[in-house]
């Protein structure tokens, strides 16, 4: 297989799994040492797997199959399927939330292409994580903040530091769970894969 079928394979890839983990709620368990007094229990995240498909195409395709997946993500999301947590439709760009949704591109790019520049470890992939979901980040409170000033749909209810922290803060420590998982699932992987 040469290298274009590989990054659009794995790019295909990872808009399936973008578009499945869009409805699929992160859980975590308990610790182990409550197993004895409480037995297994799981608690949400209080956030998708959505994040984790995006990192981890990232991690798994490199930046070009990361960034084709979540281009085609939206672009399926914005011709009125409903991919998105909350339908889809070109009006979501409207919608102060939406600079999130933007901000998987660039994500899953630098994730990608963080994550081929070394040997897969455990740190380097972590890192390459991390980089994405800050990018991710930056581009969501930056849409945040220009729909404010031009008083965007979705502005009316929330000032923009309780939007930033709706958007970005509270989700904040479900998703740094999430990317421990991806990492350690693409470290897995790419050693499987020998690649």
């Amino acid at each position: 297989m040469n290298m274009a079928t590989v990054q659009l394979l794995w790019s295909m890839i990872g808009l399936l799994l973008t578009m499945g983990s869009t409805f699929l709620e992160a859980y975590g368990i308990t610790l182990p040492w409550s197993w004895s007094k409480h037995g297994i229990q799981t608690f949400s995240l209080g956030v998708s797997y959505q994040i984790g498909a995006v990192l981890l195409v990232g991690c798994l395709g490199g930046k070009n199959a990361g960034a084709l997946s979540q281009i085609a993500y939206l672009v399926m999301g914005l011709t009125f399927l409903p991919v998105f947590s909350e339908g889809g439709g070109i009006g979501y760009v409207k919608l102060a939330h939406f600079g999130y949704l933007l901000g998987f591109i660039p994500g899953a790019w630098i994730c990608g292409f963080l994550a081929f520049k070394a040997r897969p470890r455990l740190e380097t992939l972590g890192f390459s994580c991390l980089c994405g979901l800050l990018s991710v980040h930056i581009c969501g409170i930056t849409y945040l903040i220009i729909s404010y000033i031009f008083q965007w749909q979705g502005t009316e209810d929330l000032s923009l530091m309780q939007a930033i922290i709706k958007y970005s803060w509270s989700v904040l420590p479900g998703q740094l769970t999430v990317v421990c998982a991806v990492t350690v699932i693409a470290y897995i992987l790419r050693h499987l894969m020998f690649y």
